[in-house]
């Protein structure tokens, strides 16, 4: 199950984005993002709030596999084995951005936007997202819907959700102790 919490989705993403970095100043987290089929689009919703320096490292629009490869250490073996859109390199890329830029929570997506590029076996639509560390990684799979600038923003949206309900939970484990 990916880390979102349903409420979440609802806010318009500069709250979002607002409550992201409440949350990573709460916790001293810095984050970065690995982005494929968003094109940059959640590192530019993060980085939309005044003050983002404060917690966001990097952005990574890592496009075509080479990319992935090159600055993400995506191994070649992965991407040939798993194709792009798969829960394999998503969590890779995760592991890479947090490793190559320090940062202790990345997210990371890709996917078939669309109008083309889809498969029998992955639509247009369908997109990975992975929220995690060099260390730990969680990845859900999304069948959107709509056209390409849709799909992109609902993953976009996804991972910010995803990103504060991981920051959410950090929370409820430390009251919980």
């Amino acid at each position: 199950m990916a880390p979102s919490v349903s409420s979440l989705k609802n806010l318009d993403l500069s709250l979002l984005a607002q409550r992201l970095g409440r949350l990573c100043h709460q916790h001293g987290v810095e984050v970065t993002t690995a982005e494929s089929c968003t094109g940059g689009g959640i590192a530019s919703a993060i980085t939309s709030v005044a003050g983002s320096s404060a917690y966001f490292t990097a952005g990574y629009v890592t496009y075509s596999n080479a990319a992935k490869t090159r600055m993400l250490k995506v191994p070649d073996a992965v991407l040939e084995a798993h194709g792009a859109v798969s829960e394999q390199v998503v969590n890779a890329m995760v592991k890479g951005a947090c490793l190559e830029s320090g940062a202790s929570l990345a997210v990371a997506v890709s996917g078939v936007a669309g109008p083309d590029g889809g498969s029998q076996e992955k639509p247009v639509g369908t997109v990975w997202l992975s929220w995690g560390n060099a260390e730990r990684q969680q990845a859900a799979c999304f069948y959107f819907h709509g056209d390409r600038q849709a799909v992109r923003e609902q993953a976009v949206r996804e991972a910010l959700a995803g990103l504060v309900a991981h920051l959410m939970a950090q929370t409820k484990g430390s009251e919980d102790k």
